[in-house]
């Protein structure tokens, strides 16, 4: 069964400071890329990326459903031959495959993948308590998981439309040894999205 939608490809570039000064570092990274970069913004320490699958995204509000109707959803499901009473099924089995991915490394390695129950719990301190307690400098730190109001899609008599719910994210902590301190957020069910930072 082929997919009707493609997938973009993260690219990491590998880079270095020179020098000890940072604003001197991040000269020289815009004079080298500045052709390939529309707008330099300053501010803290920390960069962060987020993404969604855009070609999911797009429809009409229906007055009558009262409901955002997920056009490109409806589409996706039509072109992989899923009829919308089976959307469920079908979110699960892949959720359950992106949940199983993104925790899997740290298992593999016996590092710690615990459920927070409380999803407003400081998961940045807590991953940072782990690392402390492993003693880990470099590499993988632990993948936390936890509950949190989602966008995502809902099956309303012959339409897919949007809604929040409660959908289960995976936080994967890490230590880049030149970046350093790096997380990766990950919605584990439709309409998937996730944040790097």
């Amino acid at each position: 069964m082929k997919s009707a939608f493609s997938f973009c490809t993260i690219v990491s570039l590998s880079f270095r400071f020179i020098g000890t000064n940072k604003e001197n570092a991040m000269q020289e990274f815009i004079n080298k890329y500045g052709d390939h970069i529309n707008g330099v913004r300053s501010g803290f320490d920390r960069l962060v990326f987020r993404g969604s699958l855009r070609r999911l995204n797009y429809g009409y509000w229906n007055k009558k459903l009262d409901a955002f109707v997920a056009q490109a959803m409806e589409q996706y499901l039509w072109q992989n031959k899923i009829l919308f009473k089976d959307y469920l099924d079908h979110v699960k089995r892949v959720s359950q495959r992106v949940k199983q991915n993104s925790i899997g490394a740290f298992e593999k390695l016996g590092l710690p993948t615990p459920f927070l129950r409380n999803p407003s719990a400081d998961k940045d301190a807590v991953a940072r308590e782990i690392a402390a307690e492993k003693k880990v400098e470099s590499g993988l730190v632990c993948a936390l998981s936890t509950m949190e109001p989602s966008l995502t899609f809902e099956h309303r008599g012959t339409h897919m439309v949007r809604r929040m719910k409660p959908c289960q994210v995976v936080y994967q902590y890490q230590i880049h040894p030149q970046v350093g301190w790096m997380y990766a957020r990950l919605q584990t069910w439709f309409h998937s999205t996730f944040r790097w930072g």
